[in-house]
């Protein structure tokens, strides 16, 4: 063992767990009372052959008596002496294990350093916390040195108490006189026993586990599936953690290899991730849709920051590439929201429309002040070219206010058209600096928003690059909740798709950290398993890594009990296959384990259906494919509770529709919706209560009614009947493509 590369987590946990100090004191004070027994036994044998040949035996066969005797004697003494000296090495391994583990940091304390760290990181939006973070780590690194100086110095100390000792062979098998000692025997029928006992748990198929239920070698914990694993419910190799998929990652839900985090995936698995929910490779951050990003919720390649949707961003809410700042709409652009509009380029200030500006709210080309509609002016309010000096308040037409260059715009320095607010250089927004257009908020560059610098479309929250999210750095599609990278989850952290609950990088999961698929229940790395920390699949129950089995920690197939490392079994404990159709009772089919099942492949209670291969309770889809409870939606492939309709591809609680495609609670109508409660005959919506008939659907946020779709915040009812008419944001809203509040 490494110690040197384990972090303090596993080493500090490693010394505080288990049974300490106290079984090597009780093996001590048996070798103590051993060594005295057999010392008493050398004095007797002694003293009674030595009476007896002084006294009442004499001639030549007492001399052979004495003869024969004297090496039993010694074998004795020297047994005595052997086990002594066991208990004093007993009693020095004692003292070294409480002298590393009196050096150990304490679990807790690793836990709550790691705790701060986690805390500190999702808050630093703005890097305030560097050097608090900065801090931890250093305090983090301290702790992994004191751990492993303690177990450097553990394993000398047991080291050299250990080459104290004598083995049994060498110490008693060369005394003279004696031919055969039982010592040998003892060692084989041990040897023997190790080979039947070479897994420690039960239910284990392999060598060399130790926990319940596992199908490998050398696995450390329960349900794990491959080699080298620590942890429940792993599916790969070398994985440390819960419930991944592939090699060598450290943590949980991860697919693919040498993942560091929650919930990392790609779309062939990630690889080198840091972080949490990032989908792609070598991402270090929250929830980043492809490759090299650092930061949260960036959409693209090579970013830094946050919400960015391009490639090379540095800074947040950047619609575009090659990109530093906040808010930029466009490429290669160096400034704080507003600066550009239609991807043009190199303006410094806010609100301008146009290149090489200087200013707030200049519309057109080389432009110097504020307001200035044309080219190469310098002043405020100028209208044409090559002009200087001091104009009118505004330079555009129909605006109130001043410095607007636009046409219509209500406010300061819009350049614009239809603007309400501050610095718009996008149409229709109502706000401040929004580059893009029909956004409620502030520097949103993406289109009919209602939040904080979104660079998507259609999204009710803040720093979404994603569209149709309802809530914070969605970089993925039609998500309710936060750092999603993937689409039409209701959670936060997915990486994978079609969730409801966090920090799953599989799909159509209702529960949290699964890396696979169609899973009700956490930890589970298996597909269609109902339950947890499940590696295998169809499983009802947890900790299995084998298929089809209703109980825990079976690794055999079929099974209807626990520790099954056989086939079909109905019990405990059992390695053999048993030539039956069905394990459990009452099942009619093949394959079935558990109680009253009908079909083929089911696991658990009730299940029914002719697609088969369902897991949990009273489930009745009839393509199958379906694990939780209550389940009938006719096209299968759904997890959750109580789903019912005729589509597919279900999660969450009570979804009834035609189509399908629901994550959350409550949803109705046609389906396709991620929230609660939505209803409406186009579906796509995202939120609470949304009911939008639109054919082009699409309502972001809560409460938003009539026949139109393609809504951003609260309580809008656009009513035209042609798809994507409406367009509305903000809230309360009645008209066509309004922005703000209350508007006709």
């Amino acid at each position: 063992m490494n110690f040197w590369i384990l972090p303090p987590e596993l080493n500090s946990a490693r010394m505080f767990s288990g049974a300490g100090s106290t079984p090597l004191l009780a093996a001590a004070a048996a070798w103590e009372g051993l060594a005295s027994e057999l010392g008493a036994a050398a004095s007797s044998f002694a003293s009674v052959t030595s009476n007896l040949a002084g006294q009442a035996w004499q001639g030549a066969a007492s001399a052979a008596m004495v003869a024969a005797a004297a090496p039993y004697a010694g074998w004795l003494d020297a047994a005595a002496a052997q086990a002594a000296g066991a208990a004093g090495q007993a009693r020095v391994m004692v003292s070294v294990f409480e002298a590393a583990q009196a050096a150990t940091i304490h679990p807790l304390v690793v836990a709550a350093n790691r705790n701060a760290f986690v805390q500190l990181a999702l808050s630093n939006l703005l890097g305030q916390n560097a050097p608090a973070i900065a801090a931890t780590e250093d305090a983090y690194i301290e702790m992994w040195a004191r751990d492993v100086a303690a177990m450097v110095d553990y394993h000398s100390g047991a080291s050299a108490a250990l080459a104290q000792l004598t083995p049994w062979q060498d110490a008693l098998g060369n005394l003279s006189g004696l031919t055969f000692l039982p010592g040998q025997q003892i060692h084989s029928a041990a040897a023997a026993v190790t080979d039947l006992a070479s897994n420690f748990g039960f239910g284990n198929l392999g060598n060399g586990n130790v926990g319940n239920g596992n199908t490998g070698d050398s696995n450390f914990g329960n349900g794990n599936t491959g080699n080298g694993n620590f942890g429940s419910g792993n599916n790969g190799n070398g994985n440390i953690g819960s419930s991944n998929i592939g090699k060598s990652n450290f943590g949980s839900g991860n697919t693919g290899n040498s993942n560091i985090g929650l919930g990392n995936s790609g779309p062939t698995g990630g690889q080198n991730n840091f972080g949490i929910a990032n989908s792609g490779s070598n991402n270090t951050g929250l929830s980043n849709h492809g490759d090299y990003n650092s930061g949260a919720g960036n959409l693209g390649n090579h970013n830094i920051g946050f919400a960015n949707f391009g490639n090379n961003n540095i800074g947040f809410g950047n619609h575009g590439s090659n990109n530093i700042g906040i808010g930029l709409n466009g490429s290669n652009q160096i400034g704080l929201g507003g600066l550009n509009f239609d991807g043009k380029t190199w303006n410094i200030g806010f609100g301008n429309t146009g290149s090489y500006n200087l200013g707030f709210g200049n519309s057109g080309i080389n432009n110097v002040g504020f307001g200035n509609t044309g080219n190469g002016n310098i002043g405020i309010g100028l209208t044409g070219d090559g002009q200087l000096g001091f104009g009118a308040l505004n330079s555009g037409t129909g605006n109130v206010g001043f410095g607007n260059s636009g046409t219509n715009n209500i406010g300061f320095f819009n350049s614009g058209s239809g603007n309400t607010g501050f610095g718009n250089s996008g149409s229709t927004n109502w706000g401040i600096i929004n580059s893009g257009s029909v956004n409620t908020g502030i520097g949103n560059t993406g289109t009919t928003n209602t939040g904080l610098w979104n660079a998507g479309t259609l999204n009710t929250g803040f720093f979404n690059p994603g569209s149709t999210n309802v809530g914070f750095a969605n970089a993925g599609d039609t998500n309710m909740g936060n750092f999603n990278s993937s689409n039409n989850d209701m959670g936060s952290f997915n990486s994978g798709g079609h969730n409801v609950g966090s920090f799953n990088a599989g799909v159509n999961n209702t529960g949290s950290f699964n890396s696979g698929n169609l899973n009700t229940g956490n930890f589970n790395s298996g597909v269609r398993n109902t339950g947890s920390f499940n590696s295998g699949s169809g499983n009802t129950g947890t900790h299995n890594s084998g298929t089809g089995s209703t109980g825990f920690a079976n690794s055999g197939d079929t099974n209807t009990g626990a520790f099954n490392a056989g086939d079909r079994n109905t019990g405990v404990g059992s390695s053999d296959d048993q030539s039956v159709a069905n394990s459990g009772f009452g099942n009619t089919g093949t394959a079935n384990s558990g109680f009253f099942n009908s079909g083929q492949g089911n696991s658990g209670y009730g299940n029914s259906g002719l697609g088969g291969n369902t897991s949990g309770f009273n489930n009745s889809a009839a393509q199958g494919f379906t694990s939780g409870y209550g389940n009938s939606l006719s096209g299968g492939f759904s997890s959750g509770f109580w789903n019912s309709g005729t589509g597919e591809l279900d999660s969450g609680f009570l979804n009834s529709t035609t189509h399908g495609h629901n994550s959350g609670f409550l949803n109705t109508g046609f389906g396709d919706n991620v929230g609660i409660s939505n209803s409406g005959t186009a579906g796509f919506n995202v939120g609470v209560l949304n009911s939008g008939d639109d054919l082009a659907g699409g309502n972001a946020g809560f409460f938003n009614f009539g026949i139109g779709g393609h809504n951003s915040g609260f309580y809008n009812s656009g009513s035209e009947p042609n798809p994507g008419d409406p367009n509305n944001s903000g809230g309360f809203n009645t008209g066509t493509g309004q922005s703000g509040f209350f508007r006709p």
